[in-house]
């Protein structure tokens, strides 16, 4: 199957916010709404912005996941959003890969070279895939001050780049 990933914006906020909050709702049965993801709403205002940016994975007109880069200072970024429909979801597809290549490489064009993430307990896979790409599990205490924490995020990943 082929796919493209491209920067999206605000003319996708309902399709993204569809594909998020159904992943984290009916397939993991969390508690989360939108109303606890405000960014969502303004994917221009809370990822572009300042330096950051939003992608989508495409399978022709379907958006088939998500990632997203806050930009929080000149030398660290932080992963948002990252979410893949379940039946996109795979090594032999390389969906997921494909979006946490895309933003690591816009970090390297950035300069940025300290990435960080929040996520649950409850999303074991995504964690071996972190750790795979080579992120490090992080105490809640070693998350820098800049680091934009979302209340519900229990786990916390940072991942050094060699520019």
């Amino acid at each position: 199957m082929e796919f493209i990933i491209k920067p999206i914006h605000n003319q996708h906020c309902a399709e993204i916010i569809d594909l998020i909050l159904t992943i984290q709702q009916k397939e993991f049965n969390l508690t989360i709404t939108i109303d606890a993801q405000p960014d969502l709403l303004d994917i221009d205002t809370n990822y572009h912005k300042n330096g950051g940016d939003f992608w989508g994975a495409f399978n022709g007109e379907e958006l088939m996941g998500t990632i997203g880069l806050i930009n929080s200072d000149s030398k660290m970024g932080t992963i948002r959003k990252m979410f893949v429909k379940k039946e996109y979801r795979g090594k032999d597809l390389g969906v997921a890969q494909q979006l946490l290549n895309t933003l690591l490489q816009s970090c390297r064009d950035k300069g940025i070279t300290e990435v960080y993430l929040g996520t649950v307990h409850q999303l074991k896979a995504a964690h071996r895939f972190y750790e795979r790409n080579g992120f490090t599990e992080i105490d809640v205490n070693d998350i820098p001050a800049g680091f934009p924490r979302m209340m519900t995020d229990n786990l916390f990943y940072h991942l050094h780049l060699n520019n």
